[in-house]
């Protein structure tokens, strides 16, 4: 298939060297350019096919999906928007303006076009409609159309490897396990395996997974933390800040990565780093009950002890699973204010249940950094 197509390619091109303003032979040539993985040569085409006069809704199309391919989204998301503005209106259309629009960091835009109908018709827009949804924080409205998506195309990977991580933030481990297996070759996918793989203490079985999905794609996040927190479990501490913040960068505003930073460098007994972690967590919401957690357990060291206690009732309040409250009322209880027996504490929590839940400190980190989906 591969070799017929370049054949076809070639064939084309040499016969624009022969009739180079045929219109009719630019356009094919440009579909061909696409079909082969070179966008740039196909915008190239369709710059010289306009030049002869306005051009059509096929070239327009081209236009579009050429961009796209050469990562130049924005420019995509305008030629498809152009299309629909003038009625031509069908799934792949819907569906290639949404995705550019994403992409482009307009998730909103995104949505007001990916309609039930293109969803229903495209197992890569049921996809996208769990992953916009998600990212956008529906969580419930995300999981009963993923759902829904997943009954219709069952063993669609792109939509399975979506659901996995959306399951993950639903609590239900086994759809998120059987989504995940649909998947296999899937960075997201690979991901939640690690992420259970982290739940249920099996450190060194995540790192694989979390390798695996990095080797695949090293632009996510949430490998990048759950590796880190893999390194924290299987004593390689000194690598694990590096990864998470690496993982919290990618993120950007995602509270828990910073929060699992912030817990990466006071194991590594870098206080201030960690602080700096910490604050800027609450920088990006004060409302969020582990970062007071997180803070009570550094005043708590530094012995501002009336910070430390207000900022674990803090904690508490706003959430009473807090892990982090749930550590520094331990360590106020027992009258902790030494930084290495502390830090001693901190790194028994990483194993042992921290209350009720029966939730170790790593599990509650891996959840907490584990993370929104991106559209990549």
């Amino acid at each position: 298939m591969g070799e017929a197509k370049h054949g076809a390619y070639e064939r084309l091109s040499s016969y624009l060297a022969q009739d180079p303003t045929n219109h009719g032979l630019l356009v094919d040539a440009a579909e061909a350019a696409i079909d082969v993985g070179e966008p740039k040569a196909a915008l190239d085409l369709l710059d010289r096919a306009a030049a002869q006069g306005v051009p059509g809704a096929r070239e327009r199309n081209l236009a579009g999906l050429a961009a796209m391919h050469a990562g130049r989204f924005a420019e995509a998301a305008t030629s498809f928007a152009a299309l629909l503005d003038d009625g031509i209106d069908n799934p792949a259309i819907r569906f290639n303006l949404a995705w550019s629009r994403a992409v482009a960091g307009d998730p909103e835009g995104a949505l007001a076009v990916l309609d039930d109908a293109t969803s229903e018709a495209l197992p890569q827009a049921a996809a996208l409609d769990v992953q916009l949804r998600h990212a956008a924080g529906d969580f419930d409205e995300a999981f009963a159309r993923g759902k829904g998506h997943l009954e219709r195309y069952p063993d669609d990977r792109l939509l399975a490897a979506a659901m996995s991580v959306l399951a993950l933030d639903m609590e239900d481990r086994e759809l998120a396990a059987a989504c995940a297996a649909k998947a296999p070759d899937h960075p997201d996918a690979l991901a939640t395996l690690g992420t259970l793989a982290l739940d249920d203490n099996d450190a060194a079985g995540a790192m694989a997974l979390f390798n695996e999905a990095l080797a695949r794609n090293p632009d996510r996040a949430r490998a990048w933390v759950g590796r880190g927190l893999a390194e924290l479990l299987t004593g390689q501490t000194d690598k694990a800040p590096a990864d998470i913040d690496r993982g919290a960068e990618l993120f950007g505003s995602h509270l828990g990565s910073w929060i699992a930073a912030g817990w990466a460098y006071f194991v590594n007994g870098d206080m201030a780093t960690s602080r700096q972690r910490f604050e800027h967590a609450l920088a990006l919401d004060p409302t969020f009950a582990e970062t007071h957690g997180s803070l009570a357990v550094l005043d708590l060291l530094a012995g501002d002890m009336d910070s430390a206690r207000e900022r674990a009732k803090v904690a508490a309040r706003l959430d009473r699973q807090s892990y982090s409250a749930a550590l520094a009322q331990a360590m106020l209880s027992a009258g902790q204010g030494d930084a290495e027996r502390s830090r001693a504490i901190i790194e028994r929590a990483l194993h042992t249940p921290l209350d009720g839940t029966g939730r170790t400190l790593a599990q509650a980190l891996a959840r907490l950094g584990s993370g929104a989906p991106t559209i990549q």
